[in-house]
């Protein structure tokens, strides 16, 4: 794999992630660019004890465009675009929108007992293709190892950045979850905090360890995998599986069998053996209902400073679908309470996804 690493008009960094080495990257971005917004605030909310991070700069971000206007296909002549190369195979840069930054910012004091601090930080996009009209599912072996690098050396580069705390790889896909380009591309966070959802995952496994000794992570696969009704497709390094207590109507955990901290513990083999089975398990879910299937992808990495003895890298897939012409909203109990109804059977899921998978 070959890194080369230059800068956009405004000033953000751009890496290139190709698999030759005399890849040519030495075009330069010629726009005229306006300067780089501040950092977003987080806001503290003392009755949940979580950060809010309002980024109003984010309400003029690129909303859709044609295909011939998008910002992340290559650049050609009369189109300048995100990428200045002619051609790439996987790229990241920073977010022109992003929620967290290190750009300085100043705070003042909103009351309401909420704390106020900068939103510092990184935001990043990776473009997983150059081809604007393929998918995740729709790449190569090889093209997913290349994003698989990508996430590790940005996960090693992020979570090295003074004040960053927890480093999130994630896709969205589809104009149901809220995309705003079409383009087949996913996101990372660097977040100036352990997120909800892991400081929850964290405190639940501390409890199983101290309650049975064990990981509370690898029991959860063990027994998805002794009981097998809702195991959806697996290989020597990897499972992916439909949870007991699924929360979405269509919802697929891929775990590798040995437990790491993060993607760049994996070793190559366990790498090489993610790709085969996670595109397998995205065109089962795409033939689902016969249409594209709107999700998010989401890597559950350890954080940077607490909790890296505790947690299991692992991939978690889900989709507000529920029915070919059907969404599930998050209403009264999702959204107010947190209290998740999920109308679909996990294991009917299962079994309908195992049959695609397998055909």
């Amino acid at each position: 794999m070959k890194r080369t690493i230059t800068h956009l008009a405004d000033g953000r960094e751009l890496l290139y992630f190709d698999r030759r080495d005399d890849a040519d990257r030495s075009a330069a971005d010629l726009r005229d660019l306006p300067p780089r917004p501040p950092a977003s605030e987080l806001r503290y909310d003392p009755l949940t004890e979580e950060w809010i991070a309002v980024a109003g700069h984010r309400q003029s971000r690129t909303f859709l465009p044609p295909a011939d206007e998008c910002p992340l296909c290559p650049s050609a002549p009369g189109r300048l675009t995100e990428i200045p190369s002619s051609d790439y195979d996987v790229v990241v840069f920073e977010n022109r929108f992003p929620s967290f930054s290190g750009q300085p910012v100043g705070t003042a004091p909103v009351g309401g007992l909420s704390e106020v601090r900068p939103g510092t930080g990184r935001c990043e996009v990776v473009c997983f293709t150059s081809d604007h009209d393929s998918s995740f599912s729709r790449l190569s072996p090889e093209q997913v190892e290349l994003v698989m690098e990508a996430w590790i050396d940005r996960t090693a580069e992020l979570s090295a950045l003074p004040g960053v705390e927890q480093v999130f790889c994630f896709e969205n896909r589809g104009p149901e979850i809220g995309i705003t380009l079409a383009h087949p591309h996913g996101q990372i966070y660097a977040y100036p905090y352990v997120t909800p959802r892991t400081r929850l995952s964290l405190r639940a496994a501390e409890r199983h360890r101290r309650r049975t000794g064990r990981d509370l992570f690898a029991d959860v696969l063990a027994a998805e995998r002794e009981a097998g009704v809702r195991v959806v497709a697996a290989n020597e390094h990897w499972t992916a599986f439909v949870p007991a207590a699924a929360r979405w109507p269509v919802e697929v955990h891929l775990y590798p069998h040995r437990r790491v901290p993060d993607l760049g513990s994996l070793e190559a083999d366990e790498r090489a053996a993610f790709g085969p089975l996670y595109t397998r398990v995205l065109r089962a879910l795409d033939g689902l209902f016969g249409v594209p299937l709107p999700y998010v992808a989401a890597w559950h990495q350890a954080p940077v400073h607490t909790g890296r003895d505790l947690s299991y890298a692992h991939l978690e897939v889900f989709s507000i679908r529920r029915a070919p012409d059907k969404l599930k909203y998050l209403a009264g109990s999702e959204s107010a309470m947190g209290a998740f109804v999920n109308d679909v059977l996990p294991e009917d899921t299962a079994r309908r996804l195992r049959s695609l998978a397998e055909g």
